[in-house]
């Protein structure tokens, strides 16, 4: 959606194929922290008035390890802030403004396929309501997530994978509650990793980390807060508000980066091409980015008759990649339990903390990344 936006203010025309109906993507709950930059790209296009009104803009985070807070402030190490606002509601803003524009979407696609994606004129097949229908385009952008067809349209001789598995899950569940506090906080605790995050000033979003055999019936919402309020320091603990969940879900954990993000005329962004944990904020983010790379490499082609900014896509936006790849990793390394790690790799950890809130330049290097690098 975002990616259609922005070559829309740049005169380019686009199609977009969506395997579900309308109802659908709308209800899906998704991340809702916004880097700068994300927020830039949606005022390029239009789609930031709502945000501003109703997002909430946080200016550093909390760290808790060892039971007590610690505060990240990412105003005075950057100069700079995130903005929570979920990414149903970014959906939503982009799909009123591209139907204002009386741009194409294609609810319900069936049976997408790609033909002819390394030669100039590739072609996209689908179904619509028992009917079969064939576009002939200049370029495919592949925005499917990790389980469409676009990535698996490639050679697999063409791809090269990268992937990391992680041996934990989490447990997240959404209430209608107010937040525990005005910014996230991030635990670091003996029984594993716990994250309080929110939607709004009255819906909260709170994990737990779990092991990958759970169930969600092994967690009743009285177990979860008892547990969550045991892995919280001990203001937050008499703080936290609780109440009925409203979702509930066990979501594993990995890293993942396909490259080239090119092949031939089939370019892929967001989750067909990587996937990063969830504890850094990248994904949205990522996603953002590479519409922005992709973007300005078509309005090159359009415009100023050149193919460089396309044959550079899949290394600029990777570059990109591979830095919030390595900063997720390291969060999740950092505030995770890991099985069998032993006595040793906790102290590392605990070190890694404290040298973190006590030093100007490791708090920078964190600020620094979780606001989001320079496109």
């Amino acid at each position: 959606m975002l990616l259609g936006q922005l070559l829309h203010v740049r005169g380019i025309d686009s199609i977009i194929l969506e395997r579900k109906d309308s109802d659908y993507v709308l209800a899906r709950i998704r991340a809702g922290v916004l880097e700068q930059g994300t927020v830039g790209l949606l005022e390029q296009v239009g789609c930031a008035a709502r945000l501003h009104r109703e997002g909430l803009v946080h200016d550093g985070v909390e760290i808790v390890f060892g039971g007590a807070r610690h505060r990240i402030d990412f105003k005075k190490a950057t100069g700079k802030a995130v903005t929570v606002y979920g990414q149903t509601e970014v959906t939503r803003d982009l799909m009123d403004a591209r139907e204002a524009a009386g741009r194409v979407i294609v609810f319900e696609a069936e049976d997408v396929s790609l033909h002819d994606i390394d030669s100039a004129r590739p072609r996209v097949r689908y179904r619509k309501d028992g009917s079969e229908h064939e576009i002939a385009c200049d370029f495919i952008a592949g925005c499917d997530g990790s389980h469409g067809v676009c990535r698996e349209s490639i050679p697999q001789a063409a791809l090269k994978t990268f992937e990391r598995e992680y041996p934990f899950g989490w447990l997240g569940i959404l209430s209608d509650t107010r937040p525990v506090s005005d910014e996230l906080i991030y635990v670091n605790h003996a029984d594993g990793f716990a994250l309080c995050s929110m939607r709004s000033m009255m819906r909260s979003r709170y994990y737990l980390q779990c092991s990958l055999k759970d169930d969600i019936a092994d967690w009743p919402d009285e177990r979860f807060w008892t547990e969550l309020k045991r892995r919280l320091d001990p203001d937050a603990a008499q703080n936290l508000v609780t109440g009925s969940s409203i979702e509930k879900s066990i979501a594993p954990l990995r890293s993942f980066v396909a490259e080239p993000m090119r092949f031939g005329r089939l370019f892929l962004a967001g989750d067909a091409a990587h996937i990063v944990p969830p504890i850094g904020a990248k994904g949205l983010n990522l996603a953002a980015s590479d519409a922005h790379y992709l973007s300005e490499a078509l309005r090159e082609f359009y415009f100023g008759k050149s193919e460089a900014g396309l044959d550079d896509y899949s290394r600029r936006a990777l570059q990109r990649v591979w830095k919030a790849e390595r900063f997720s990793w390291w969060m999740t390394s950092v505030l995770h339990r890991f099985p069998n790690a032993g006595a040793f790799s906790e102290r590392i950890q605990t070190a890694e903390l404290d040298y973190l809130v006590n030093s100007a330049a490791a708090t920078t290097s964190l600020a620094e990344n979780y606001v989001g690098l320079p496109f």
